[in-house]
């Protein structure tokens, strides 16, 4: 305790500790309890842009030291006092007295980490909160052992353990029995650094009392509402805002923007369970595919951008940006031949992953809310060769995914120089468009475009193409024959398709009851950090963490197939055998979490010890009523939503050493699936609670 209390007012072998102030501070009379509450001021490492943003230049915390002498434990506890209606940090640390060795001292840590809002930077906090508790454990014991070398040299070896005063000896014997005292002793070296234990449970029952960027969880601000979002009747209001809490609560770090939620709720007429369907199987879909890297990472085939006669061209008169598609000019046949229908996907997605971007950026250059865009499709040329069928199907391919995963991003499509063979590809297409979407189609025939009710009552006479008569240059490709040397073989174009959607760094596995799915890492190096990102896709699993010092016998595919599933939703991998018995072969390193059908966890656990450690998912079976061996008719209900007890998970697991540890999401790809174009600067909520962390 002497060492300990060194590190007051201010710390040399802890840069960012500046300075602290003794607030409060209690002492009993017979002295066996003292309570001591510090102002501590941190220096924290965090970018310099944060901190301006953020308006200060240090941090302040709260800590409250409570020793007691009779019982021989030490608590501390710690809060930040700064920003404490934005996140919320709890800390706390005891020293206690072995039990079977009371010249041992027993070490425990643990700490939380809730972000309610923060300027839009939630994950650069998280990741500056983890990055400098990961270093004080690092350093705990360095730190302690430094105090203790000091007092050494100063001749303080031991220090007399305390005796209640002898007028008070006989209440204390009888109130508070205690150990026999004995001599005086070595102080002990403090124990060795512990693992982050970090459970992320949402709340969302509180809002924090300071709004950002005008949105506070129980009422949107009318500003914000008609600056980006648009008229809303309050019944519209409290969807979007009951819909986007569930999503803080299930989905941590991939909130889309309430501009891309309202896109959903739009679609399904706010309806909030038709709405949340599509958006989590959106989510998951963009995850999978690692569609929010495609505008960076992605490079178009030159094949594509030679012939595909497409491209963005200004705005409408309603600030909508405008893309203009010369469907006629195109070789849908040569470029299905050349490229295959993934690739031509691919492409349709960029674009429509640039419309978002170009939405967003009209939305600040016109001060209103644009959320959609204006499409011009030109069909002069259109003949019975684009109605090929290979090339129909991928169009329709196409237009069944962009209806998926972009609802209510078409503003409006104008239709110009429909021919006669047009409405026999509208019989083949119309059935897959959403009823709201075909509403918004214009059609013109021939040159109707240019008279009254045309061209001009939507798009300005400056932008107007001139290959519409118009007198603006437009770069779009025009277009034209791909040539047959371009053209590759069906097998060719199927392990090409194969490579585009299986690029993805997450795998599916599938979880039965009574067979869970689990994955084997080895660690060599302890306070390695174990990360994992995964969705439940279908079903409610229970996910745990198991170590072992010897490793479990590999999978065998024996007749009956009772170590590895393979089935058409994944794999399902056993690795516990039978025989182990928990707490003699393995043991459990945290608690179990239950997650829910389309919930997204993402976590992190710093490893104690070298070995093995398996990451488990298995089936949760509904439980019974409490008071009645009936089961509830929610359950029930539930339980037949889970068709033959089988669930669906996708997951990623990587290892990191802890040197490298920047978060609990950092070092994840799926950091970057907080949607490079959808992710929230709203409210997001995340808790972490730290020993292993499993963040919801």
């Amino acid at each position: 305790l002497q060492a300990y209390e060194r590190r007051f007012p201010t710390c040399p072998l802890i840069p960012m500790f500046v300075a602290s102030d003794t607030v409060n501070e209690y002492k009993s009379e017979d002295e066996a309890i003292h309570v001591i509450e510090r102002r501590c001021k941190l220096d924290i490492d965090a970018p310099r842009l944060l901190k301006k943003i953020a308006g200060v230049d240090y941090v302040y915390f709260v800590q409250k030291n409570s020793l007691n002498r009779r019982e021989r434990t030490l608590h501390i506890e710690a809060y930040n006092e700064t920003f404490s209606n934005r996140v919320i940090i709890n800390e706390h640390c005891s020293y206690t007295v072995h039990p079977d060795n009371e010249d041992w001292t027993c070490f425990e840590q643990s700490a939380s980490l809730d972000i309610k809002s923060f300027f839009g930077f939630e994950s650069t906090v998280e990741k500056i909160a983890m990055k400098q508790y990961t270093s004080n454990i690092k350093k705990g014991k360095e730190i302690i052992e430094y105090y203790l070398k000091q007092l050494e040299e100063e001749g303080i070896t031991f220090v007399p353990r305390w005796t209640p005063p002898v007028a008070c000896k006989s209440e204390s014997s009888t109130s508070h029995p205690r150990r026999p005292v004995s001599p005086a002793i070595n102080i002990p070296e403090s124990a060795t650094k512990e693992g982050l234990n970090n459970k992320e449970i949402l709340n969302t029952s509180s809002s924090p009392s300071e709004p950002t960027a005008g949105t506070p969880d129980d009422k949107l601000d009318a500003d914000y509402i008609k600056r980006y979002l648009g008229d809303l009747t309050p019944m519209q209001e409290s969807c979007l805002i009951r819909l986007r809490q569930w999503l803080q609560e299930t989905h941590k770090g991939k909130i889309p923007k309430d501009e891309h939620i309202l896109r959903f709720l739009r679609a399904r007429d706010f309806n909030i369970d038709k709405a949340r369907e599509i958006l989590c199987q959106s989510l998951t879909w963009r995850k999978q595919h690692q569609v929010d890297y495609i505008l960076d990472t992605w490079n178009p085939p030159q094949v594509l951008q030679d012939y595909y006669a497409g491209g963005w061209h200004h705005h409408d008169k309603d600030g909508r940006p405008l893309y203009v598609l010369r469907l006629g000019q195109m070789d849908t046949k040569g470029l299905v031949r050349a490229l295959g229908e993934e690739a031509l996907l691919r492409y349709v997605l960029s674009i429509n992953e640039e419309g978002l971007r170009r939405c967003e950026e009209n939305t600040k250059v016109f001060g209103r809310p644009i959320s959609s865009w204006t499409c011009l499709v030109d069909l002069e040329g259109l003949n019975m060769r684009h109605l090929w069928r290979p090339g129909v199907k991928a169009l329709l391919r196409i237009i069944e995914v962009v209806e998926a995963n972009y609802p209510e991003t078409l503003g409006r499509l104008l239709i110009l120089r429909a021919p006669r063979v047009f409405p026999v590809l509208w019989t083949l297409v119309s059935p897959f468009i959403d009823d709201n979407t075909r509403k918004k189609f214009l059609i013109y025939a021939g040159n109707d475009y240019q008279g009254p009710g045309g061209l001009l009552d939507y798009i300005d006479k400056e932008i107007i193409p001139d290959f519409l008569g118009g007198e603006c240059m437009c770069e779009v490709p025009e277009g034209g024959l791909v040539p047959k040397s371009l053209y590759r073989t069906a097998e060719e174009l199927e392990n090409e398709d194969i490579k585009l959607w299986t690029e993805t760094i997450y795998q599916s596995a599938s979880v039965f009851k009574g067979a869970p799915h689990e994955v084997l890492i080895q660690i060599v190096d302890a306070s390695s950090v174990i990360t994992w990102d995964f969705d439940v896709c279908k079903g409610d699993i229970v996910f745990n963490i198991f170590h072992s010092k010897r490793a479990p016998q590999p999978p065998k595919k024996d007749s009956l197939g009772a170590h590895s599933i393979t089935s058409p939703g994944g794999n399902n991998v056993q690795l516990i055998d039978k025989v182990w018995q928990l707490g003699r072969d393995y043991s459990m390193v945290e608690s179990p979490l239950i997650c829910k059908e389309g919930e997204s966890v993402q976590g992190s656990h710093v490893t104690r010890w070298p070995g093995f450690y398996i990451l488990q998912w298995k089936f949760h079976s509904m439980p019974a009523c409490a008071t009645t061996n009936l089961p509830r008719v929610d359950d029930v209900l539930a339980s037949l939503q889970v068709s033959s007890h089988k669930c669906k998970v996708m997951y990623y697991t990587e290892v990191i050493g802890s040197e490298d540890f920047r978060g609990s999401m950092t070092s994840l790809e799926s950091s970057h699936s907080g949607f490079s174009q959808l992710s929230a600067a709203t409210t997001s909520s995340s808790q972490s609670h730290s020993s292993s962390m499993i963040s919801r």
